[in-house]
C-alpha cells in the first residue's frame, strides 16, 4: 500500500467569543481537514489547527509523501524534517496557541497516515500506538469569560443559573459562561464532566479567583477545579493568588511565562502546576526536570509531534513522576477522535482531557458529533480512528472559510473591535 492522493481542505467552523490572554475568538475558528487515499482507495484523516503557513507547508509536503509507504513512518518524518527543518522554541510564539509548523506537519501525516493503515487492517488506531490501557476517556468542562453578544455566528446568550457565577463579576465584565447556551451546571448534567477548568487571564485576577472560589461554593470541594491564566500574570501575582487557591485547585496551568518562573511559583505554593506553555518540546525537557518548573505536562499531539511523540512523553513523564493530560483548542471530530485513541492509549493518564468540542455547532464528521457518556468519550473499536468524512458538511465548511477572509488566527484584532486600542502583553497583572 503507498499514498497516492493527498487532500487539503482549510476550513472555518463558527466560534463563539470566547476572551483569552491573547484577546478574542474571532466569528470563525481555522482548522486543516487533510485526507490521504492510497492506491487501494483507503483513505486517511487528520486535522491541526489552520493558518497560511501550515497550510502552504502541508503543500509543499505533498511531493515527499506521494509514493511513500504510511507504515514507514520513521523515514517519511525524517524526509520531512530534511524537507523543513526544525522548528525552534523561539518558533512557538508568545499567544497561548503554538505557531510551529513542522509540528503540525507530523501531527497531520502520521495521525492520517495511522488512520490509513489502521482502517486497512481492520484496527483501531490506539491498536497501532501502544493497545488500550482504558475502553473510555475522560474529559472536563472548559468554561470562558466571554462578551455576550459580540463576535460570530454563535449568539451564546448569558444564563444566570449558576448564581455564583452570574453575580460575581463587576457588572458590565464579560462573565465565566458555560457551553451551548448553558451554566456550568448544566454542563455537567449534560455531559458528565467532573473537573471544571477556567480559561484566565483575560480579567483582572481578582475576579478570576473569585470566580473560582464561585465556582467551588457551587459544586463543593469534590469538584476538581482548574485556573489557566495562559501565562500573563507576574510571579508575585500567581503566589499571592495561589495561595487563596491552595487546597481548592487541582492544578494551576501556566500561570507565568517560562520555566523559571514557573519554578519559582511552583516552590512557593502547594498547588500542582500544569504547562502547555513553557514546557512544549522534548528538548525543554531536561530544564523542565532539573527546575521542578510544573508537576503536569499537558499533551497536544498537533503541537508534540503525533501520537507516536505523544506516548512516547507519556513514559517520560511516568519515569520522572510527572502528571499528563491533553491541552485542546477549537477543533471537530477528527480531532477528538484522535484524543480519545491517545488518551485510551496512555497508561498514566492523570488527569480528565481538556476538551473545546461542547463549544463547537458543525462538524465533518459523517453520523453527527461525538457524544460524551458520563464526562468519558468511549474508544471506538472501529477500523482507524473510527470516523468518516461528512463530504457535504466539509464542502459547506470550506466555503465558510473562502467566505469569511480569515487566513490566521489573530485575537487581537478581534479584541479591537470591542475595545478599541487593546493590545496583547505578555505579562499583563
Amino acid at each position: 500500500m503507498h499514498i497516492a492522493e493527498m487532500h487539503i481542505t482549510p476550513i472555518a467552523i463558527s466560534d463563539p467569543p470566547l476572551l483569552n490572554a491573547a484577546g478574542l475568538h474571532a466569528p470563525y475558528a481555522l482548522r486543516i481537514i487533510v485526507e490521504l487515499v492510497s492506491d487501494c482507495g483507503i483513505s486517511g484523516l487528520s486535522e491541526i489547527p489552520g493558518s497560511q503557513a501550515v497550510e502552504a507547508a502541508l503543500s509543499n509536503a505533498r511531493e515527499v509523501l506521494i509514493g511513500r509507504d504510511p507504515c514507514d513512518l520513521n523515514r517519511l518524518m525524517a524526509s520531512l524534517d530534511e524537507r523543513f527543518g526544525t522548528d525552534g522554541a523561539d518558533s512557538r510564539g508568545l499567544a497561548p496557541w503554538d505557531q510551529r509548523r513542522l509540528v503540525h506537519i507530523f501531527s497531520a501525516v502520521e495521525v492520517a497516515c495511522l488512520d490509513m493503515v489502521g482502517k486497512d487492517m481492520g484496527r483501531p488506531v490506539v491498536d497501532l500506538i501502544g493497545g488500550a490501557a482504558r475502553d473510555r476517556v475522560p474529559f472536563a468542562a472548559y468554561l470562558f469569560f466571554k462578551y455576550e453578544g459580540a463576535g460570530g455566528a454563535l449568539a451564546f446568550a448569558t444564563d444566570p443559573r449558576c448564581p455564583g457565577l452570574a453575580t460575581r463579576p463587576p457588572a458590565g465584565r464579560p462573565r465565566p459562561e458555560a457551553h451551548r447556551r448553558s451554566s456550568p451546571g448544566d454542563v455537567r448534567d449534560a455531559f458528565g464532566f467532573e473537573s471544571i477548568k477556567l480559561k484566565g487571564g483575560a480579567r483582572e485576577p481578582e475576579i478570576e479567583v473569585d470566580s473560582i472560589l464561585a465556582l467551588r461554593e457551587a459544586f463543593g470541594p469534590d469538584t476538581p477545579l482548574r485556573l489557566d491564566p495562559n501565562a500573563i500574570w507576574t510571579v508575585d501575582t500567581a503566589i499571592h493568588w495561589g495561595k487563596k487557591m491552595e487546597g481548592i485547585l487541582e492544578y494551576y496551568e501556566d500561570p507565568v511565562r517560562g520555566q523559571d518562573n514557573m519554578a519559582r511559583v511552583r516552590h512557593a505554593l502547594s498547588i500542582p502546576l500544569a504547562t502547555n506553555m513553557c514546557t512544549t518540546s522534548f528538548a525543554d525537557l531536561p530544564q523542565s526536570i532539573r527546575l521542578g518548573a510544573e508537576d503536569i505536562i499537558l499533551a497536544d499531539h498537533h503541537y508534540w509531534g503525533g501520537l507516536r511523540a505523544s506516548v512516547e512523553l507519556g513514559r517520560i513523564c511516568r519515569t520522572f513522576g510527572r502528571g499528563l493530560s491533553m491541552h485542546s483548542n477549537s477543533h471537530v471530530g477528527i480531532s477528538l477522535a484522535a484524543m480519545t485513541h491517545l488518551g485510551a492509549a496512555v497508561p498514566n493518564l492523570t488527569y480528565a482531557l481538556d476538551t473545546h468540542y461542547p463549544w463547537q455547532a458543525e462538524d465533518v464528521i459523517a453520523g453527527g458529533p461525538l457524544e460524551f457518556e458520563g464526562g468519558c468519550l468511549p474508544l471506538s473499536r472501529e477500523p482507524g480512528l473510527g470516523v468518516e468524512l461528512d463530504r457535504d458538511a466539509l464542502a459547506r465548511l470550506h466555503r465558510n472559510y473562502l467566505a469569511c477572509g480569515l487566513k490566521n488566527r489573530n485575537d487581537e484584532i478581534e479584541m479591537q473591535k470591542v475595545e478599541p486600542g487593546w493590545t496583547f502583553q505578555q505579562t499583563r497583572w
